[in-house]
């Protein structure tokens, strides 16, 4: 295990991180344009969806409904148990819903550091992976908000997994549309929904155009985007620190949680070892490119010192060095 996270720290995707973090630390002049950052931001979301969609067009349908059901679940699965552990932590309401959006939605480059690792360590995973990163984005940004409007309407709000479908289905009306248009419709679900219906339908014959830029070139770029999530994340620490242990424990902790849950239903599911590491990684991580985007529409009150600081100061870095490595393990063991 030693080894393991030992060769992911020493990973150029971890060390420009890093040095992405002292730079902030020392409050160095580094920093990205802003132009440029989002343009990393699109590139990344691009690439990662259209290479779902040309993976997923090589399987059929029958082959993927059990992944696909056990990501939805898990995008349903933890903003529930986040909300239940925030309330016993006395967390106000709406920034439990924005940490529940941000914890039950994905990190698309967590999850881009872990195909990286896998590829590094020879571990072959199910091509539709990156499919899934689409799929678990928004279910659990709509479950928080649902859940919003549950409790603030005064019902019952003792909600358990089996239970959640009937709920949903019962309070949709209770989403106005702007909330349905930044959970559906905000940059990052457009693009990898979009990007993956593009690569979806034209499956090989798109790979002569799109190998050069979206893939030839994917773990160079992640590593100019990830020298600026650490200089992002270094400037959120002192945030995170303000709001005390307990929350800084939430952000160590409920990762691990997360990926075991992610990893057991991979398992359950059918994947492979690289599968079923993927699932633990997606489930593990938090999101801080959608879930934001949708919060800072849809629950203004919630604090994005809070849910972002916890996401990329706390979570993020935690994932990439020492959280990948054991997810990758303990599917090794479970698989």
């Amino acid at each position: 295990m030693n080894e393991i996270i030992m060769q992911n720290i020493l990973s150029p995707v971890v060390l420009f991180f890093l040095l992405g973090i002292i730079a902030a630390i020392f409050k160095s002049d580094l920093k990205f344009p802003n132009g440029l950052s989002e343009a990393l931001s699109i590139y990344l979301l691009m690439a990662i969806g259209i290479k779902g969609g040309i993976e997923l067009s090589h399987y059929e349908i029958h082959s993927v409904i059990a992944p696909v059901l056990g990501a939805l679940l898990l995008g349903i699965i933890i903003p529930l148990i986040t909300i239940f552990v925030l309330k016993l932590l006395k967390m106000d309401l709406k920034n439990s819903i924005g940490l529940a959006a941000t914890y039950g939605s994905i990190s698309i480059v967590t999850y881009g550091a872990a195909i990286t690792f896998l590829d590094k360590n020879g571990t072959s995973y199910e091509g539709f992976m990156n499919a899934l990163v689409v799929l678990m984005e928004s279910p659990a940004i709509l479950v928080s908000l649902l859940l919003l409007k549950i409790i603030e309407s005064k019902q019952d709000v003792s909600v358990f997994p089996s239970q959640s479908m009937g709920i949903i289905s019962r309070y949709s009306s209770l989403l106005d549309k702007e909330v349905l248009r930044e959970s559906i419709f905000g940059k990052s679900i457009l693009l990898l929904v979009g990007s993956l219906i593009i690569g979806l339908i034209l499956g090989e014959r798109a790979v002569p155009m799109v190998k050069p830029l979206f893939m030839d070139l994917y773990n160079s770029i992640l590593i100019l985007f990830l020298l600026n999530m650490g200089l992002i994340a270094g400037q959120r620490l002192p945030e995170v620190k303000k709001h005390g242990i307990k929350l800084l424990l939430f952000g160590l902790l409920m990762p691990l949680l997360f990926g075991s849950l992610g990893v057991m239903i991979g398992e359950l599911v059918g994947l492979s070892l690289g599968g079923v590491t993927l699932m633990g990684v997606l489930a593990g991580s938090a999101s801080y490119i959608a879930a934001p985007a949708a919060l800072k529409t849809s629950v203004p009150e919630a604090n994005p010192s809070i849910y972002l600081g916890l996401a990329l100061g706390v979570t993020f870095p935690f994932n990439l060095i020492i959280g990948i490595p054991v997810y990758y393990e303990l599917a090794k063991w479970i698989h």
